[in-house]
């Protein structure tokens, strides 16, 4: 992992955006032009960012962020981008909560100015807790921060997941409810297996991802919680910090009514995900940060809901994250980045913890 070259994020020409970027900004503010644009490091593989500064005869606007659906000739991570349905998203959580998360601007639906949908934001400065190398690796600011700052940042994080399921009236965000039949956690689960029979579409099937929905089914929950407005990609790695309290809360892209503990689960195991790397190349980690069991408790204290059935939601977690990661060794794969091995299961960088959880070995 430590000498792996990272996947490529993008098949575009940042300057031949930039170009395009300030063309449509004068049909949207007249005179205005896109300067300082850039494609930051941390740019996903699923949908792009620009940042950028608008300049205008007016005062200027504050920094922007530009959120651009993956070019659909790249091979991208999920089969949809909805750039209209995250800017509704956002929308409504500026409206309806207390949550810091960027006041959105525009939305554009046409594909034409960047070939792709796209909506701009506020951009907000602060710092977030590295992907590559991960935070649990020794020498970024988190891993380097003391005790009490990674506990106050992790009771303000897990604060941001309780806030948002207690603030936002599920009825309001009822545009995120999942197509099919069952309860939502049903339908969550059915959209994950049409994912799943996407990515392997033509392609070798995953003998571990499958016991793992076998699993799931094993352990299916005796009650469900009202569905809440899920954030759906829940963790560290999304929220921006002034010092070690959050300042914007980013990528709504998987966001859905769900379960409370759909999110929970997410937040516990891509925690896990980092840590488990870290340790298998010899380095401790941060083996006292984000605890399945402190977690919880916390979610617990601050909205009154303990969380159940933990063992099916964190594998669910897992398993929704072997989806996606065998995407992306697919992806490598078509790019000439790595070779196909014999066994796919290997393709998944965690196979080890989630074919553990599938045993109920692994907490």
């Amino acid at each position: 992992m430590a000498s792996a070259p990272r996947p490529r994020t993008t098949t575009r020409d940042p300057e031949e955006l930039a170009r395009r970027l300030t063309a449509w900004l004068d049909t949207r503010l007249p005179g205005a032009k896109a300067v300082d644009v850039s494609v930051p490091e941390s740019n996903g593989m699923s949908s792009e960012t620009l940042l950028f500064t608008v300049e205008h005869p007016e005062p200027p606007l504050r920094g922007c962020a530009l959120r651009l659906a993956a070019d659909p000739a790249a091979y991208t991570i999920f089969p949809v981008y909805d750039m209209p349905r995250q800017y509704r998203t956002m929308r409504l959580l500026t409206e309806r909560t207390d949550l810091p998360v960027p006041r959105v601007l525009w939305l554009e639906e046409d594909p034409g100015p960047l070939g792709a949908p796209f909506f701009v934001m506020e951009r907000v400065e602060g710092r977030v807790p590295p992907d590559v190398m991960p935070y649990t690796y020794e020498g970024n600011w988190l891993h380097a921060a003391t005790d009490a700052e990674r506990a106050h940042l992790e009771e303000a994080s897990v604060a941001v997941v309780a806030r948002l399921h207690d603030q936002v009236p599920a009825d309001e965000a009822a545009f995120l409810a999942l197509p099919g039949e069952g309860s939502p956690l049903r339908r969550h689960v059915e959209a994950q297996r049409a994912y799943y029979a996407w990515v392997v579409s033509g392609l070798p099937r995953s003998p571990l991802i499958e016991r793992a929905f076998d699993r799931l089914e094993e352990l299916w929950p005796d009650t469900a919680g009202e569905p809440v407005l899920n954030w759906g990609d829940a963790r560290i790695g999304n929220i921006v910090y002034d010092g070690f309290e959050p300042a914007a809360v980013l990528d709504w892209e998987m966001a859905a009514l769900a379960p409370r503990e759909v999110d929970l689960g997410w937040m516990i195991y891509l925690h896990r995900f980092f840590q488990d790397l870290t340790v298998s190349f010899g380095q401790p980690g941060l083996p006292d940060f984000l605890r399945r069991d402190r977690v919880e408790d916390t979610y617990a204290r601050l909205t009154g809901h303990t969380p159940h059935a933990m063992d099916f939601y964190t594998l669910y977690a897992a398993l929704r994250h072997a989806i996606v990661m065998l995407r992306v060794a697919y992806r490598q794969v078509h790019f000439g980045e790595a070779a196909a091995p014999q066994d796919t299961d290997t393709l998944i960088l965690h196979h080890g913890s989630l074919a553990a959880m599938v045993q109920g070995s692994y907490w």
